[in-house]
């Protein structure tokens, strides 16, 4: 397990900061610093000022001098699920580098499935500046065989990741009771952590339960969602205490 995630304060609350202009952005912090979640994640891609380098150093430093919890920095375009930019992809690998090199995020977060010279190059980064790098596999479709899912993880392990991130959509409960399955075994036989969940109404108690699984971190609404099925943050804290209460009752 990577010391980054302590295994007795599993698992990480992460909530989204999803705002388009700097004083939504602002805004959101403040509101979300009530909820006190264990990590915050900016989806810069929201950002309508993505392609100023300094506004978006600036952006972080005002994240990280109201919340002092870890960092997560994710630009997802509108094929990876998340919005269109403005940047082509080896100008969205760049801003990601300068990030590692020049702010205090703690992670950064690529889809493994892009370019395999962008992901060794922002892992040689993020490993030289000491920033944790997580590689995603988003599938907004379905959930593929479980074969699939597997190897998913496995390919961000062989990158090199230091966190594999697997999101996958749904379309029956069987497929989230497989993705749990999944999550388990990859959790047993992986040197990395995972970071799994299932989404839209269907797998939202793959967000509830996930950790119990293996999965390390989830994702609370504070303000706003960045993707379906996401539980508020003071919801879904409230349920993860209930059960770990009630599990160590039964003990």
């Amino acid at each position: 397990m990577d010391t980054f995630f302590e295994k007795d304060r599993l698992p990480y609350v992460c909530s989204p900061i999803t705002g388009q202009t700097k004083e939504q952005i602002k805004n959101e912090i403040h509101v979300m610093k009530q909820y006190k979640p264990d990590m915050i994640e900016w989806r810069a891609d929201f950002f309508n000022e993505l392609d100023n380098t300094d506004e978006v150093l600036h952006i972080i430093n005002e994240i990280r001098s109201i919340m002092d919890v870890p960092l997560l920095f994710t630009i997802r375009s509108n094929v990876e699920g998340g919005n269109p930019i403005s940047l082509s992809e080896s100008k969205k690998v760049d801003l990601i580098c300068l990030i590692c090199k020049h702010s205090s995020v703690s992670l950064v977060d690529y889809e493994a499935c892009n370019d395999s010279e962008y992901v060794q190059k922002i892992k040689q980064v993020a490993r030289k500046n000491g920033k944790r790098l997580i590689l995603s596999y988003h599938n907004f479709q379905e959930t593929p065989e479980n074969e699939e899912l597997l190897n998913r993880l496995k390919i961000a392990e062989t990158y090199g990741a230091d966190v594999a991130k697997l999101a996958v959509m749904p379309k029956s409960e069987e497929d989230v009771f497989r993705l749990l399955s999944i999550t388990k075994q990859a959790d047993q036989s992986m040197s990395i952590p995972v970071i799994t969940m299932a989404m839209g109404e269907l797998g939202r108690i793959s967000r509830m339960l996930g950790w119990l699984y293996g999965s390390v971190l989830t994702f609370g609404v504070g303000v706003q969602s960045s993707a379906p099925g996401q539980l508020p943050i003071q919801d879904l804290k409230q349920y993860i205490h209930t059960t770990k209460q009630l599990l160590r009752s039964a003990k």
